[in-house]
């Protein structure tokens, strides 16, 4: 239920674009620190929103640059805006190569290194482009009707894959009725009727094959089919790293989910086609296959260099989408399937071939990620190449070098370059190094403690700067969304543990049951027991850290935001007077009311365990009874409830239950709700909102 990181990127980078024919004016960019914030030596939310956030990375075919893109902010317009940034590896020297004017992303080289594809808003509408290396001689190349989402270069740039939103079905009245064009009202005969953060009105991203012509792009072809009321790459992230080139430039490979109404509500079942673009013809390569029966999630495909092979990521499960995520090879001559992590108990991500017998990828390993290896022939065990707390988000490879993005909980991400011999690091850009050489960050802890039944489980502790061991602190337990998220050593511009800190909280980070990197069992856990053992982790985390002479046990809050505004809700009616403050953000508090206004319905199928009307279903059963709203009679402590009108993963109306039966119980609330914004809150000036809401609260009770 929580937030993905490429929806994050994707999202932050939208805020720069402007639908206009002209280009605007630059977005002027003001980020120095002021000499009182030199002064504090503090990371507050104004600091936060002066640094700059490195998107995506592309590495040059000779290996001596790299391009990434570069989201900067302007407080009083409220908005960002990125800019593409090339940084010679050799030399250090950068040059951004464009401008402030309009959002430019998603850079790619050309093939011999002299060009650079990248997608931009200067025209109004986002379309391809193609600049010289130096960022000189930018010429607009694609022309499409409502502007591209995402592209992808054939090797042989002959062709040109992209998506774009197509109208499918009439769902609008005035569409229905010509003579009603007034008409506001939709008509739905089946589910979905929104997700995430959109209703449906009959819109469906659709991937389009076109030829790369002399004076542009000639006319796309639909492979999804005009028609087809589903969305590849899939809803609501978008992603176009499900969508793959062969190396002979003749096929695309693609993530789809071709289902509508209510199985594509409780299904997760997608699977891996590849069309061919000399007869027109798509096949399925996951069904039908007497090698594979998973039916869940099949993401990501990636061709081997040679185009023999196409390794994938998969999750056998249906309706679990914290299922673990398989890398699955299939031998494109005899259609066999292989999978290759099957001894590995952590799931599989970014794959990247390195040639046609070793795949590297990312895995979450004990709360961090690190990039792994693994022979094809699956025979091989995996091999974890990098080692420390730290999260590799991204990484590709050119030969022998590779790059990738790092970050980690004091740091937001930058490139480094990873040996992959030895797995040594080395950090290669330094964006955000005005903030971090005149600010204190807290110490890290990482501690082990043990739980309710006897397992040893990881707590991230976070102290402020200047931690001063005979002081006692005001401490804060943070509970994880997802569920199935990981605790791991993320930067987030939402929920940052090093800014929590700053303002003087010792911040308690448990990877409770049911988070990955663990193992399969322990993220397994928690579905179907909500109520049950990650609470009492929660529970065992605190206390554990409350024992400490600098923790000041009459000050203790908790916080949470999805799953983990759940969890405050719960913990509100079953704390025992443990804490002082409460704060839920777009929570889950009414489960019955929840499986009726949410949309994903495969995910309460699997992690409630079914239907509120299944009477005969144990655990769906004990799901609903434990309903945080069945507790409310025990309340008794001060609780900020935040939420967004645009959510409809945990509609805002779950926040509205919650902030009505506190206030008629007499608990001391208040109510936050942003009408811009869904699950996460994204906009530059709501975020300073809600971070003054949030640390208010906060020091109104614990201080």
């Amino acid at each position: 239920m929580d937030m993905r990181k490429q929806f994050i990127a994707m999202a932050s980078l939208l805020l720069g674009f402007v639908g206009c024919n002209t280009a605007p004016e630059p977005l002027k960019i003001d980020n120095a620190l002021t000499a009182e914030e030199i002064a504090a030596a503090r990371l507050t939310p104004e600091v936060m929103w002066k640094m700059g956030r490195i998107g995506s990375h592309a590495l040059s075919p000779d290996g001596e640059s790299v391009l990434y893109t570069l989201t900067r902010y302007n407080m009083a317009e409220n908005r960002g805006i990125s800019v593409i940034v090339s940084r010679n590896l050799a030399t250090g020297e950068e040059r951004e190569l464009t401008n402030l004017s309009a959002t430019s992303v998603s850079p790619v080289w050309s093939a011999d290194g002299k060009d650079i594809w990248f997608a931009t808003t200067r025209s109004g509408e986002m379309q391809l482009w193609k600049m010289q290396a130096d960022g000189s001689q930018p010429k607009q190349v694609s022309n499409i009707e409502g502007g591209i989402e995402g592209f992808g270069i054939s090797p042989d740039e002959k062709h040109l894959c992209y998506t774009k939103f197509v109208h499918a079905k009439d769902i609008n009245s005035a569409d229905v009725y010509a003579d009603m064009d007034k008409s506001k009202a939709r008509i739905y005969d089946d589910l979905m009727v929104r997700h995430w953060d959109y209703w449906d009105k009959g819109d469906y991203l659709h991937i389009f094959v076109a030829d790369l012509l002399a004076n542009g792009v000639g006319e796309g072809v639909d492979i999804i089919g005009e028609k087809s009321a589903w969305d590849a790459p899939l809803a609501p992230y978008f992603d176009h790293a499900e969508v793959a080139w062969s190396p002979d430039s003749k096929q695309v490979a693609y993530t789809c989910k071709p289902l509508t109404g209510v199985e594509y509500a409780v299904s997760t079942d997608s699977d891996i086609y590849v069309y061919d673009l000399e007869s027109g013809a798509t096949k399925n390569i996951c069904k039908g296959n007497a090698d594979f029966a998973f039916v869940g999630y099949d993401k990501y495909p990636v061709f081997s260099p040679s185009g023999a092979k196409i390794a994938f990521c998969s999750q056998e499960r249906p309706g679990n989408e914290a299922d673990k995520s398989r890398l699955m090879i299939y031998d494109v001559a005899s259609g066999k399937v292989e999978y290759i992590t099957a001894d590995f108990d952590y799931n599989a991500s970014n794959v990247v071939w390195a040639d046609e017998d070793t795949i590297y990828f990312i895995a979450p390993i004990e709360a961090t990620h690190q990039i792994c290896r693994v022979k094809a022939d699956g025979k091989s065990a995996v091999e974890v190449i990098t080692k420390g707390d730290h999260d590799i988000n991204s990484f590709e490879l050119r030969g022998e070098k590779c790059i990738g993005s790092l970050m980690t909980i004091s740091m937001a991400s930058e490139l480094f370059e990873f040996d992959l011999a030895n797995g040594a690091m080395t950090k290669i850009t330094a964006v955000n190094d005005f903030v971090y050489d005149n600010i204190k960050m807290g110490e890290v802890q990482k501690r082990w403690v043990k739980t309710t039944d006897g397992k040893q489980m990881l707590v991230w502790v976070i102290l402020p700067p200047d931690f001063d061991t005979s002081k006692k602190y005001p401490t804060l337990l943070y509970c994880q969304g997802g569920p199935q998220s990981v605790v791991s050593q993320f930067w987030s511009y939402r929920w940052n543990f090093q800014l929590m800190a700053a303002q003087g909280y010792v911040v308690v980070a448990p990877n409770r049951r049911g988070l990955p990197s663990f193992g399969q069992e322990w993220l397994d856990q928690i579905s179907g027991d909500y109520s049950g053992q990650n609470i009492k982790d929660y529970l065992a985390a605190i206390d554990d850290v409350a024992k400490e002479k600098w923790c000041d046990k009459e000050r203790l809050g908790c916080v949470g935001a999805s799953y983990g505004g759940y969890s405050t809700f719960y913990l509100a009616g079953h704390h025992e007077k443990r804490f002082k403050a409460f704060i839920a953000h777009c929570g889950i508090f009414n489960f019955e009311s929840m499986y009726g206004e949410t949309e994903e319905l495969f995910f309460l199928n699997n992690d409630y365990g079914g239907t509120y009307w299944d009477k005969k279903n144990k655990t769906a059963m004990r799901s609903y009874a434990n309903s945080p709203h069945k507790a409310v009679d025990k309340w008794d402590t001060p609780i900020l409830i935040i939420t967004g009108e645009r959510d409809y993963r945990i509609p805002y109306t779950q926040s509205l239950q919650a902030f009505t039966a506190a206030r008629v119980r007499g608990i001391p609330s208040r109510l936050v709700s942003f009408e811009n914004e869904a699950h996460q809150v994204f906009k530059p000036q709501n975020s300073l909102v809600w971070n003054r809401e949030f640390f208010g609260w906060l020091d109104k009770y614990l201080k």
